[in-house]
């Protein structure tokens, strides 16, 4: 038998040696796939289901959510996205010792910027903040306070089903709502549901309806205007609307007064959700929260508080301590509409900025006496400006281009009963009636800085430009 001639053999034992770097590299791919739970840093790793079967998921998801697709090649379109969906789901699912699950929610066929955009709406103030709603009632939660290890006001009757706001960015009108909801419950007895619609349509001094809001302005309104009406004498259309001033005087519930918890401090919220249920901005723009679906959420998630909840309790599971969560997007998402969110964690601001900007009505008093259901509002005609040109119903006239008192141009301010600013270019709303056109801001008096920015005004139109009913005629 001939020998191996050496060049041959060295061949050989270098092709071993590449098998063997080979099977090396491959066990580390697969052993760095997986990582621990506390940086939540999981690698690519795409599931093995099949194209038939994410099919057949999609097809009983869009069933069950009950989508509607029209536009041609939206199906596929959201195919792509809910696939996307699933396989970030299944991978960080696979992550061992996690606390909470994700899950094909109503989202699910949104890429993470079309959920942004569409869903939240939060508008936080903190100049505002630190001014009318400061307190102390829960600063530092003194030693010898004696607060329970867990509540929860659903319990306890002062929290309604979870609601909808739909594809409106209202999340601050209904953690607003919600509170005063509770606070009513607590001091009169009576759970009424009121009407997050007239916050969309009538807060206008600074919130923007469906284009996002802040729940302090929303409870200055409440107090400014006496009170609001009921959800079923004015109805959540979920889109912004004309304020039916009717329904706006129709005072259902009232409210005294509104504070501010002392920020990033997750004892002095404790304190407050101990006592009633609590506003809350915080960041609910991840990809996490998007698709959250049961569990302990304690997701990564920075401070941009972009959404608008209210706490509703709080308690410990397994040695975890969180927050009892009321979000507004139906009961599909998460545990019923609900989340429970980590709570003590190591950031003063607590979990997604939870403990940052959290406030609560305060109620005393009996409400107003009940007006019943409202008659429809009358129809106003449109804001004549002179003989040639007119506003929408509802604005004021302000003139764009004076000249020796007489008003060659005019423009509206979208706010009724508005004051005119003398840089011809803004407005203020009738509760901020004082201008300061160097800043830009609307405020209650000279001596009071209290303020909120001033509005922009638009080109007034032609007579018979508007329709009988005020609203721009289509022809």
């Amino acid at each position: 038998m001939a020998s191996t001639p050496p060049s041959s053999y060295l061949l050989l034992l270098f092709l071993y040696a590449c098998l063997l770097l080979a099977k090396a590299y491959a066990s580390s791919i697969i052993s760095s796939s997986v990582v621990d739970d506390q940086n939540n840093d999981v690698e690519p790793n795409y599931n093995l289901r099949s194209h038939d079967e994410m099919l057949s998921m999609y097809e009983s998801w869009i069933v069950k959510h009950g989508k509607a697709y029209n536009g041609l090649g939206e199906k596929d379109n959201r195919f792509e996205i809910f696939k996307d969906n699933l396989r970030y789901i299944d991978e960080q699912n696979a992550v061992p010792n996690r606390n909470y699950k994700l899950g094909l929610n109503r989202f699910a066929d949104l890429t993470n910027d079309e959920y942004k955009k569409t869903f939240l709406g939060a508008r936080t103030d903190p100049k505002r903040r630190f001014t009318k709603g400061k307190s102390d009632r829960y600063k530092a939660n003194n030693v010898g306070d004696s607060l329970p290890d867990s509540i929860d006001w659903r319990e306890k009757g002062a929290v309604l089903p979870i609601k909808d706001q739909g594809s409106c960015g209202s999340c601050w009108a209904f953690s607003t709502i919600a509170s005063v909801e509770a606070i009513n419950q607590m001091v009169t007895g009576d759970l009424i549901s009121l009407s997050e619609q007239e916050l969309v349509d009538c807060d206008t001094s600074y919130n923007e309806g469906c284009n996002g809001g802040d729940m302090d302005y929303a409870f200055q309104f409440i107090i400014n205007n006496g009170g609001v009406d009921t959800e079923q004498d004015y109805p959540y259309t979920g889109v912004d609307g004309r304020c039916d001033q009717a329904r706006k005087n129709a005072r259902v519930v009232s409210i005294d007064a509104y504070e501010d918890v002392p920020p990033n401090n997750e004892n002095a919220l404790k304190a407050a959700a101990a006592n009633q249920p609590v506003t809350v901005a915080m960041e609910g723009g991840g990809r996490d929260f998007q698709l959250y679906e049961s569990g302990i959420f304690t997701g990564k998630c920075g401070l941009d508080l972009d959404h608008g909840v209210t706490i509703v309790g709080y308690g410990t599971e397994n040695g975890l301590d969180y927050w009892i969560v009321r979000n507004s997007w139906g009961t599909s998402w998460g545990e019923k509409g609900y989340i429970r969110m980590q709570r003590n964690v190591p950031a003063k601001t607590g979990l997604c900025g939870i403990a940052m900007e959290a406030s609560y009505p305060l109620k005393t008093g009996e409400n107003p006496p009940n007006p019943g259901p409202s008659p429809p509002s009358p129809v106003k005609p449109p804001s004549i400006c002179d003989d040639y040109y007119s506003c929408p119903e509802g604005d004021t006239c302000c003139c764009l281009d004076e000249y020796f008192g007489f008003c060659f141009d005019w423009g509206c301010c979208p706010l009724e009963g508005a004051t005119c600013c003398e840089d011809h270019y803004s407005c203020c709303p009738n509760e901020f009636p004082v201008c300061n056109i160097y800043a830009g801001t609307c405020s209650i008096g000279k001596n009071n800085p209290l303020g909120v920015k001033a509005m922009k005004r638009v080109r007034a139109s032609p007579i018979g430009t508007f329709g009988k009913e005020g609203k721009k005629s289509s022809s």
